[in-house]
């Protein structure tokens, strides 16, 4: 049995307005240690909003996240900063990488704000970048990458700090199917040869097909959860 990296208990998340919405409406779920799940579900179905939850980048109203046996609805902003840097890796839809930084400047990055010494810096960013098939670009800035180079920057920038799992909010949604099918098979063959868990919120049927796991979400409630 796989060690749990994630347990989420009655999580609830509401925002407030003239019409409160009930983004997340009392989630139970557990991730496993080396799971490949995708959270899928139409826009506007709290997808995003849970796996902001799960980063730690917004707080419920009510429930628990147990990461590593820390419960992070607990922890101080400070708190949460310091433990999203040493535990979880993000992949964005926008990339959101450094422009004035090279490939490897970016992938490096986060590892300078854990204190690696730069030998171990270097390093592990042109092992990243190799493993994301993106040797010889390692001095490449982002405008000098296409779409799809970029994103596989992010994904190395998201291991980088050997997290216990990466987020990826839409990682395919800018790309061709040609650059989505190469990054898919990179995080399959990342999480094959690592045991890295991987947790996509998506409603791109090109990642879903290929999730060990997929997790239906309407409404902000759990409606299906299916293993493959």
């Amino acid at each position: 049995m796989s060690k749990a990296v994630i347990e989420v208990k009655g999580l609830h998340k509401i925002y407030e307005g003239a019409v409160p919405v009930k983004a997340v409406n009392g989630i139970d779920l557990v991730i496993s240690e080396g799971e490949f799940t995708a959270l899928k579900g139409p826009s506007g179905c709290g997808k995003t909003t849970l796996l902001n939850l799960l980063g730690g980048l917004d707080q419920p109203n009510s429930g628990s996240i147990i990461i590593d046996d820390t419960d992070i609805t607990g922890l101080s902003d400070n708190e949460l900063i310091d433990f999203r840097l040493h535990h979880i890796g993000f992949v964005f839809q926008a990339y959101n990488l450094i422009p004035v930084l090279s490939a490897t400047e970016n992938v490096s990055f986060i590892m300078l704000l854990q204190n690696r010494s730069k030998d171990e810096r270097m390093e592990r960013a042109h092992q990243l970048l190799e493993a994301v098939g993106l040797a010889g670009k390692e001095d490449k800035r982002p405008g000098e990458l296409s779409g799809g180079q970029q994103q596989r920057v992010a994904v190395a920038r998201a291991l980088a700090s050997k997290p216990k799992f990466v987020l990826a909010d839409e990682p395919t949604a800018n790309l061709d199917s040609e650059s989505t099918s190469k990054l898919l098979e990179i995080m399959l063959q990342l999480n094959k040869q690592e045991n890295m868990t991987f947790i996509f919120a998506t409603h791109d049927n090109r990642v879903i097909a290929k999730a060990k796991r997929v997790v239906g979400i309407s409404d902000g409630r759990i409606v299906s959860d299916t293993s493959k």
